[in-house]
């Protein structure tokens, strides 16, 4: 093995323990992609993370200002940029995620609004409905479109069906993201001073807020869910895993009255991800469905 072959390969590895430490719900679902899939899905969320961890996380808890905030992440991106164009990086997460985008066929285009949504988090602490869509394409469905390309590298795909797929992979990635803005309702606004959802304020948060809010996620959540029996075998069944946990998210959101919700975290129990992830390993897709019924109470029916 020459040097750059193990330089490689350390980076990937790099990105594997990055993801492995932080999400345990991501590790679950990517042990169902293929290897090489699985690779590149591992390298993309790596660099995320970290992105995330400047705006978010550890550069205030070292005691920096935003400023310094917005200077690491500044330099981050450009980085990111210099090691897609060139395929090499000193940084082994940005050197990970560089080779996966010259390898599936991406670049700037879905970089660029990524790191925009990042600095979007270091200054606004309210969205209106247009920042909001635009910080929710940013901050998660270009995450999806980065993921899509690994998934169908080397597939011959047609125009229809691409767009099939671009949809679905986008709708994914903005259920992700708001059925985790509602779970963190109020410690977002309590720690990050941020509300997301644009007229929703987390001190007279109503059933109705909820209901609709959720019913956004499960329209989302129904986009993604008709286009998963078209992605290849190789990353189907993680999709259809990650997908499954999400459905079964909105759902136990539904059950949860509103003023419960912004005081606890709603999440799927272990053994309700065990049943989940069996039922991805066995190649059963989530169906499309309708809306819940909601009851007034907020408990589906």
């Amino acid at each position: 093995m020459n040097r750059l072959s193990l330089y490689d390969r350390v980076a990937d590895e790099t990105a594997g323990v990055v993801i492995r430490r932080y999400s345990t719900s991501f590790g679950l679902a990517s042990r169902l992609l293929d290897p090489a899939v699985r690779q590149h899905v591992e390298n993309i969320y790596a660099l995320v993370r970290v992105a995330d961890e400047i705006v978010d996380g550890g550069v205030a808890e070292a005691g920096l200002d935003a400023v310094h905030a917005a200077r690491y992440l500044n330099e981050f991106e450009a980085e990111t940029n210099a090691a897609m164009r060139s395929g090499y990086s000193t940084n082994l997460v940005v050197h990970a995620f560089a080779r996966t985008a010259r390898e599936v066929g991406f670049g700037e285009e879905l970089t660029e609004p990524f790191f925009h949504s990042m600095r979007m988090d270091l200054t606004d602490t309210e969205h209106d409905p247009e920042s909001f869509d635009r910080y929710v394409y940013g901050s998660a469905e270009v995450v999806g479109l980065m993921c899509l390309r690994a998934f169908v590298q080397g597939m011959d795909i047609d125009d229809e069906q691409n767009d099939r797929l671009v949809a679905g992979a986008r709708a994914l990635g903005a259920a992700f993201q708001k059925v985790n803005f509602l779970r963190d309702l109020s410690a977002d606004f309590e720690s990050l001073g941020r509300s997301y959802f644009p007229g929703v304020n987390v001190d007279n948060f109503t059933e109705e807020d909820k209901v609709r809010l959720l019913d956004d996620i499960d329209a989302d959540l129904r986009t993604s869910a008709a286009v998963i029996p078209e992605l290849p075998k190789g990353s189907r069944r993680a999709v259809a895993l990650a997908q499954g946990l999400f459905a079964e998210l909105s759902v136990r959101l539904r059950r949860t009255p509103a003023d419960r919700l912004i005081r606890a975290r709603v999440r799927v129990p272990d053994p309700v991800k065990a049943r989940i992830a069996l039922g991805a390993l066995a190649g059963r897709t989530p169906r499309s469905r309708p809306l819940a019924a909601t009851s007034p109470n907020g408990a589906a029916s």
